[in-house]
């Protein structure tokens, strides 16, 4: 069977905003302001909750001065508590996304979801949605021992999907998707309305997606007629 995997943040959903508040409410509670924007930040946003720690705590600290990793540590699972609680106030899927999404099934095209997202974060994300049915297989950070670039979850979103790696490819948006697919073999297909944006280019995917619509139709260009 043929099959499509996707990332979820900054692929089929901008998570960002709702990123960085979870971030911000943890600078808040260690006495300052906001430390992030949503907009200039968005791209450290889908790094993950420890790099916007240490984004935000940097723009505190001195010229040459450490970031404090205990520091980090201590305040990532109150990130995680505050983006749980507010996972999806601002978090929207690209436009044409989910009509791709069913349009892939249609033409008997399995799909499934490989993140770097904590496994009980992207389902509940997916669930609040209304989209997690659509979904054959959802692996996460957490599922394997292993997390993107690592081909392994990447094998796992697949087989779980019902389908061969050999006719799979992947959709992401950032470097860690590029990487993940070559270790995998398969296909990359990166889209240019992500945090990077057109900027995505330099990574020499084998395909760029300027907007769902095109999806279907590329996605039997690369892995064939059923």
């Amino acid at each position: 069977m043929r099959t499509v995997i996707f990332d979820l943040d900054g692929t089929l959903a901008d998570t960002s905003a709702d990123l960085v508040a979870a971030a911000n409410a943890c600078f808040r509670g260690l006495g300052h302001g906001d430390l992030l924007d949503p907009a200039r930040d968005a791209l450290t946003a889908f790094h993950g909750g420890r790099a916007m720690l240490r984004l935000g705590l940097s723009r505190l600290a001195t010229a040459g001065e450490a970031i404090d990793e205990a520091l980090v540590d201590a305040q990532y699972p109150a990130l995680l508590e505050h983006y749980a609680r507010d996972i999806l106030v601002q978090t929207r899927a690209y436009p044409g996304a989910i009509a791709a999404v069913e349009a892939l099934r249609a033409r008997g095209v399995a799909v499934g979801i490989c993140t770097n997202k904590p496994e009980a974060l992207a389902e509940a994300l997916l669930a609040k949605m209304g989209i997690r049915g659509l979904f054959a297989s959802m692996i996460g950070a957490d599922t394997l021992p292993l997390r993107k670039p690592d081909p392994a979850p990447y094998v796992a979103a697949v087989t779980r999907a019902g389908g061969q790696v050999a006719r799979s490819l992947l959709v992401g948006d950032t470097e860690t998707d590029r990487r993940t697919a070559a270790a995998a073999g398969v296909p990359c297909v990166l889209v240019t309305f992500g945090p990077e944006g057109p900027g995505i280019a330099r990574l020499a995917p084998e395909a760029l997606l300027h907007r769902y619509e095109d999806l279907p139709a590329l996605a039997e260009r690369l892995l064939g007629a059923a």
